[in-house]
């Protein structure tokens, strides 16, 4: 089975639009999104959550058939072993190892990063793309593949103000209506930051980290996108952007593994910036905490 090269990883802090794009990208010929495969082993082989395309995880044929091909089936056993290994060598506070070359357990996150490589390939072989994307978000995760493969990075930011207030809204899953998490702004701004932060020394190692603003995405998807499809070298014509128009998407079936409730939407979504609410005080708390990537990632200090 030949590697999956390249694999395009989607990262920023959760509520910045990466299933958005993810779901826009997987719309171009030869793409094929895969969601976040972090919680693939979690989510999708142990707890049997949808996959995008509606289906239990286990009754989906196209991750059916990546388990045969890349471990011959999906077992329990696998599962619990790789998040165990997720949890020593797939961890923020390494990455200060990771970005000054300071490589510990070695044997662990190669036996882990082969599983992602294993899946990717799987994927690519099933789909008969050419290109997967992986919208895991974690900064962590792209400094362990990054280790050891071929990994572009396309780095989504959105205004931590905004993210904030998407944090404090109360989502119900789709899949079984239970809440999804809630954040307080001060923990929002310093994940904000921590994640920022990490994408920024990724791209000093030398990784390629091409930076996407959530604001630029809505506002103008065609010209936005355009410019990405082409730095990533996925297309150079505006035919295959055919599916957004008159300020809309359409989009298709997609079996993405985990993530936002976007990965459900089928047919036409309208782009906007929707922006929550944020109490004054939490506003400037969350600008004091973020104001040096806020300036440099060029939003006002006033919201």
């Amino acid at each position: 089975m030949a590697d999956a090269q390249p694999v395009i990883f989607v990262g920023g802090l959760g509520r910045s639009g990466t299933t958005l794009l993810e779901r826009l990208l997987g719309e171009i010929p030869g793409v094929a999104p895969l969601g976040e495969v972090v919680h693939l082993w979690a989510r999708g082989v142990r707890a049997d959550e949808p996959c995008g395309c509606g289906q239990p995880f286990s009754q989906c044929t196209f991750w059916s058939k990546v388990g045969s091909r890349a471990f011959g089936y999906w077992r329990e056993s696998r599962a619990v072993m790789l998040q165990e290994l997720r949890a020593r060598v797939d961890r923020t506070r390494r990455i200060p190892g990771f970005a000054v070359g300071l490589l510990t357990r070695e044997a662990e996150l190669a036996e882990y990063v082969s599983a992602y490589s294993r899946i990717y390939a799987a994927a690519a072989e099933v789909a008969a793309a050419r290109v997967v994307i992986d919208s895991s978000k974690h900064a962590s995760l792209a400094y362990c593949l990054s280790a050891t493969m071929d990994l572009r990075v396309v780095h989504v930011v959105r205004d931590p103000r905004a993210v904030a207030a998407s944090w404090r809204r109360r989502v119900r899953r789709p899949e079984d209506g239970r809440p999804m998490a809630r954040w307080a702004p001060a923990r929002t701004a310093m994940h904000w930051l921590a994640q920022n932060l990490a994408f920024e020394v990724l791209r000093w190692k030398g990784v390629q980290v091409v930076r996407v603003h959530y604001e630029d995405l809505v506002q103008d998807p065609v010209a936005t996108l355009t410019e990405l499809a082409g730095d990533l070298e996925l297309t150079d014509s505006h035919e295959t952007l055919g599916f957004i128009e008159d300020g809309q998407a359409r989009l298709g079936v997609a079996h993405t593994v985990s993530g936002n409730p976007m990965r459900f939407a089928v047919g036409h979504i309208e782009f906007h910036d929707r922006r929550a609410a944020l109490p004054f005080r939490q506003r400037w708390l969350v600008t004091a905490l973020t104001w040096p990537l806020l300036l440099m990632y060029g939003y006002p200090l006033a919201y």
